[in-house]
């Protein structure tokens, strides 16, 4: 079975081939013999009761600074589309959430993945409130004494962005710290939007796991291990990716919260655990399935397109 295959992503011609998953699946999608087109956000359109994007036929190749080859530009009507992928990366704002409602329209006739009614339901530090006894200590808000009386209650907490991704904005607050006011001043003239904190759990020095999910079933995880003297783990600052099991925990996690994501069309996830504790669950543009494949050699794109491949069938 040959599918016709849209990618929505960030530029194509930018990414990281051995560490982008987008390419990964991509890649493997090419391999099958489905056909690829490539768009940018920004050329998605409603026109007259159609979703038009404007973009490329590619090609495909794992040829650092030679991996994309671009047909001529052309503007497609995603309804022709057996599959779109929704892969651009946050942050999770306005005009992410317009491609969300766009997308629905042609949903499901046109397999978008993930399902972009849930993933503008489900925000990754949002969807983890329903399973409050997963996850650490963690208060949704933007009023100040609200957030300083967590702090005060906890001692030690993580302060972010409710939207934001890639380990930016992260700060570590601890007991002795005096920042708290200044940060909330800082973040309150950015944006309106709440901040999330989180009590700090030390085990992140051992990793932030990072368990990948198709269909709701875990696959594998990598470990993110943060570079000394950092709280962070992200990859994207700095963070480096190693071997590591699956523990009961994590199952006993993925079990709860697998039903959700197959039932509501999340095919590809990927949720954070620090030692215990489910802090995460992404579902716009998760990552990690390279690194996965090169340290135990399973294949998740592959897994990935049996799913989507039996579903159009």
């Amino acid at each position: 079975m040959s599918l016709k295959v849209a990618l929505q992503m960030d530029p194509i011609g930018t990414v990281n081939i051995d560490a982008d998953s987008t390419f990964r699946i991509a890649l493997e999608a090419q391999s099958r013999g489905h056909s690829l087109f490539f768009y940018t956000p920004d050329k998605l359109a409603y026109r007259e009761g159609r979703v038009v994007a404007r973009g490329f036929p590619i090609e495909l190749r794992r040829e650092k600074g030679n991996h994309v080859s671009y047909g001529d530009e052309v503007e497609v009507d995603l309804a022709d589309f057996d599959v779109v992928w929704l892969r651009q990366d946050p942050p999770f704002d306005m005009g992410y959430i317009t491609t969300t409602h766009l997308l629905d329209m042609i949903h499901p006739k046109t397999l978008v993945v993930n399902d972009p009614f849930w993933v503008r339901n489900f925000p990754e530090k949002l969807l983890v409130l329903r399973f409050s006894d997963l996850t650490p200590p963690t208060l949704i808000a933007r009023d100040l004494a609200t957030i300083r009386a967590f702090k005060a209650e906890h001692g030690d907490i993580i302060l972010k962005p409710l939207y934001g991704n890639g380990g930016a904005g992260v700060f570590r607050l601890g007991p002795d710290d005096r920042n708290l006011s200044s940060l909330h001043e800082l973040f309150s003239g950015i944006n309106r939007e709440p901040l999330i904190a989180q009590k700090f759990l030390p085990a992140v020095s051992k990793g932030d796991k990072r368990v990948i999910l198709v269909n709701g079933e875990p696959v594998g995880a990598i470990n993110r291990v943060p570079q000394p003297g950092e709280t962070r783990s992200n990859m994207h600052v700095g963070g480096r990716a190693e071997k590591v099991e699956l523990t009961p925990r994590d199952r006993e996690i993925c079990a709860r919260i697998g039903p959700t994501l197959r039932d509501n069309g999340q095919i590809f996830v990927g949720i954070d655990v620090i030692g215990d504790w489910l802090t995460e669950i992404n579902v716009t543009s998760p990552t990690g399935i390279q690194e996965l494949e090169r340290f135990d050699g399973t294949n998740t794109a592959a897994k990935i397109w049996e799913v989507i491949e039996a579903k159009r069938a």
